[in-house]
Order: structure tokens, then C-alpha cells, then sequence
């Protein structure tokens, strides 16, 4: 019986030599090799590196860690002038503050529907030609270059003081943010639906809305909510500059030192701002 299995062995032994080929001396399963992980000499370099421009970057910009250690008293005295809170101003800044939620609203919306034919303009698999969204994607990135504060001041010099500005500068600002999320979304989506949709006749329009705005809505709500949110913080301290909201309160209150004061706007917005961002993020788990 022994014999019998030893023979049976052998005879797939033989087989199995067989199937390999001839000229070929390694077993049939393959060996795979992993890469070797980085070693610590690459770890090291970096390290130094980093170290070598946080250096670099303090030695030129004058800053240091005296310099930290030398105004912690300042701003402990600051804070000690922040406490307690003087929550009689509370009534004054009320209205300022819905004037910051309503302008980053009507900022937000100007914005999400300006960067809807922006953004498949932008998008290289719906744009006809190259010579067409490389040169929106450049007005975009300049759009996205110009900071909120800079914009809001070019619109208080153009329109005045008041809201105005501060809306037109979040729109803006919601125009570049939502865009270039959308666009490149949008070059990212199932061709097939709109194949089958091209070869049955349907143009442009009809493709768009039937074949590419089902799979980028979900993703495109997301994007205006999460815009909201910045926008909400931004409009803060939009009034710094004469654009209305909350943030005329912060310029007035620091401008006379009266830090309790500017503490409770600082508490006041950090309670709305978690509120949008409660409210924004079980929208987004809903829709995505």
C-alpha cells in the first residue's frame, strides 16, 4: 500500500514537471515580491528637510520662539480682560448677527447658481473644446486668488457701505469654491448613461439634465452647504470693512478696547457657526 502512494507521488511529481515546461527551473506559484518599505535614512532626510524650511521661513519672517514666550503675559492679559463676558451686550448684536446669516444665504446662492454653467464649462469631458475650459479654469483660479476681504473693500469703494458689498464678495467667493468642486466632480461621472443617451438622439441640454445632473446632485448640495459654512465666517469679518454683519461690531468693540464685549460676539458666532455645521453635516449624511 505504501509503495502504491510513494508511486502516485512520483507520477504527480512528474506531472507537474511536465507543466512547467521545459527550461523551467522555479516552482509553478509564483513567489511575489513586496516592496521593501522606505528605510530611516529617508526619514531623516525628510525630517531635516522639514526642519530646514521652518528654520528658513522663521529666520526671514523675524519670528521666533523669544518672541512667543516673551508675549504669553500680553495675552494673558488680554484674555483676563475677555472674562467675564458682558452678556447685557447680547441684545445689540442680534440683529447683526441674522444680517451676517442672511447675507451669507443670499452670498451662497448667488454663487452655487453662477458656478452651475461655470462648472460644465470648466469640466473637460462636457466642454466641446480645450480652447474653451482652459481658459475658464484660469478665470477661475484667478476668481479663487482674490481674498474675501480684498473683494468686499473693491465692493465698498464701487457700491458703499452696507450688506451689499459683503454679499457680492461672498458670491464671488462661493462662485470659485463651488465651481472648481463641481467641475472636477462632473469629470469624474459615468460616460455610459450619456452614450446611450447620445445615440438615441437627445442634445446637449437634454443631457445634462437628464444624463449628468442625477449623478452630480448629491455631491453638488454638499458643496453649496459646505460654502454656506465658510461663508458664515467669512461674513464675520466682512464688517471690518465696512460691509455689513456682525463684523461692525468687532471693529467698533476693538477699536474702544472693550474686550468683554468682543467676547461675547466671538461666543455668540461660535454658537451659530456650530449649529450650521450640526445642521449641514446630517444634511450631508442624507444625501450622501
Amino acid at each position: 500500500m505504501k509503495e502504491e502512494v510513494n508511486v502516485s507521488l512520483q507520477n504527480a511529481g512528474g506531472s507537474a514537471g511536465n507543466r512547467r515546461g521545459p527550461g523551467s527551473g522555479t516552482s509553478p506559484i509564483q513567489v511575489i515580491q513586496r516592496p521593501k518599505p522606505p528605510g530611516r535614512t529617508k526619514h531623516v532626510l525628510t525630517l531635516l528637510l522639514i526642519l530646514l524650511l521652518l528654520w528658513a521661513s522663521a529666520k526671514q519672517t523675524g519670528a521666533g520662539i523669544t518672541d512667543l514666550i516673551t508675549g504669553i503675559p500680553e495675552m494673558w492679559k488680554l484674555l483676563k480682560e475677555m472674562f467675564p463676558p458682558r452678556w447685557s451686550y447680547f441684545d445689540n448684536i442680534v440683529q447683526g448677527m441674522m444680517e451676517t446669516i442672511r447675507m451669507s444665504l443670499l452670498g451662497t446662492t448667488i454663487g452655487a447658481i453662477l458656478a452651475i454653467p461655470i462648472s460644465i464649462i470648466c469640466a473637460g469631458n462636457l466642454a466641446p473644446s480645450r480652447w474653451i475650459y482652459y481658459p475658464a479654469r484660469f478665470l477661475l483660479n484667478l476668481i479663487r486668488t482674490i481674498p474675501d476681504l480684498l473683494l468686499a473693500a473693491l465692493f465698498v469703494a464701487v457700491f458703499g457701505l452696507g450688506p451689499v458689498p459683503g454679499i457680492l464678495a461672498l458670491a464671488v467667493f462661493s462662485v470659485g469654491l463651488i465651481a472648481k468642486l463641481t467641475y472636477e466632480t462632473l469629470e469624474t461621472i459615468d460616460k455610459g448613461p450619456l452614450e446611450a443617451m447620445t445615440a438615441v438622439g437627445m442634445n446637449r441640454i437634454q443631457l445634462i439634465v437628464y444624463g449628468v445632473v442625477p449623478q452630480i446632485a448629491a455631491q453638488f448640495t454638499s458643496y453649496v452647504l459646505y460654502a454656506f459654512e465658510i461663508n458664515v465666517r467669512a461674513a464675520a469679518i466682512l464688517g471690518l470693512v465696512g460691509a455689513g454683519g456682525i463684523g461692525l461690531y468687532y471693529e467698533a468693540t476693538l477699536g474702544f478696547l472693550e474686550y468683554d464685549k468682543t467676547n461675547t460676539i466671538i461666543i455668540f458666532t461660535l454658537a451659530i457657526v456650530l449649529i450650521i455645521d450640526y445642521v449641514s453635516t446630517k444634511l450631508r449624511e442624507k444625501l450622501l
